[in-house]
């Protein structure tokens, strides 16, 4: 085969593995109850205060829509309930892809506990990490919420043209989700391979490059995450999983061995 042919072929087979992670990691929590139920309830209290926000959001879409768009007041009333639609779409787009990367960043930050544990048994399970980095709660929680916000200030950015292209009628509500998935997936990604990372002493420009080097795995995970948190309560029963995975992620990305060493229950 040509050369130029099996880079594109290379990058999806990458892709679909990278989503596969998810599924591995799903299975790997499902064996313990114990540590699921744990992994849920952070997750349960973030998704609580989620819903609350996107039924605040969803009630207030109307008025923000016509407050972004009152540049047309002046237009025929047809074109300007048109803008103002597409608007509404827009709107509730960018607040999904904000709301999920708030959503992972809380959710983050109160089951800091449960979920290094999570991925610390998933390390373990495939061969554990050679010179780990001892990170106390306090340090560790400090650098999530820096680089959380950080990566939450980045989805801003990315967000505001997104929202100007879902104003593009046809184009733009088929561009933007597309748009907004790989962005949203990737910085999931980012996001979640946190704590792996943490572990041997490296931090999110560390992160950042080592995942750059492998995108289409990267993004193949980050995607599958992103769209399975879109299913009613899947970000909150599927967050356990999303750890776990982001953990064979990170182990995939480094060098490290993903075959099981131990068939000890995690």
């Amino acid at each position: 085969m040509d050369q130029n042919a099996a880079k594109p072929l290379g990058a999806v087979r990458q892709f679909f593995s990278g989503a596969s992670l998810l599924g591995r990691g799903l299975e790997l929590v499902l064996r313990s109850p114990r540590l699921l139920a744990l992994g849920l309830l952070p997750a349960l209290i973030a998704g609580i205060l989620y819903i609350v926000a996107l039924i605040f959001l969803i009630r207030f879409v109307p008025d923000l829509a016509r407050f972004a768009t009152g540049f047309a007041d002046g237009w025929a009333s047809g074109l300007r309930d048109l803008l103002e639609v597409l608007a509404g779409i827009a709107i509730v787009g960018v607040a999904v892809l904000l709301g999920m990367l708030a959503f992972t960043a809380v959710t983050l930050a109160i089951g800091d506990p449960f979920y290094e544990r999570i991925s610390e048994l998933v390390e373990r399970r495939y061969g554990g990490v050679p010179d780990a980095v001892e990170v106390g709660f306090w340090p560790s929680l400090g650098r999530s919420v820096i680089d959380s916000i950080r990566l939450i200030t980045l989805s801003i950015v990315f967000g505001i043209p997104l929202f100007l292209l879902g104003l593009v009628p046809v184009a733009g509500q088929i561009v933007s989700p597309v748009l907004g998935a790989l962005v949203g997936g990737w910085l999931l990604a980012v996001e979640l391979t946190g704590a792996p990372f943490q572990r041997r002493g490296q931090r999110l420009r560390d992160r950042r490059r080592v995942l750059r080097a492998n995108r289409p795995a990267t993004l193949g995970f980050g995607v599958a995450v992103f769209l399975c948190f879109l299913i009613p309560l899947g970000a909150i029963l599927l967050m356990p999983a999303a750890v776990a995975g982001a953990t064979l992620l990170s182990r995939r990305v480094l060098g490290h061995p993903t075959d099981i060493v131990t068939v000890q229950p995690l």
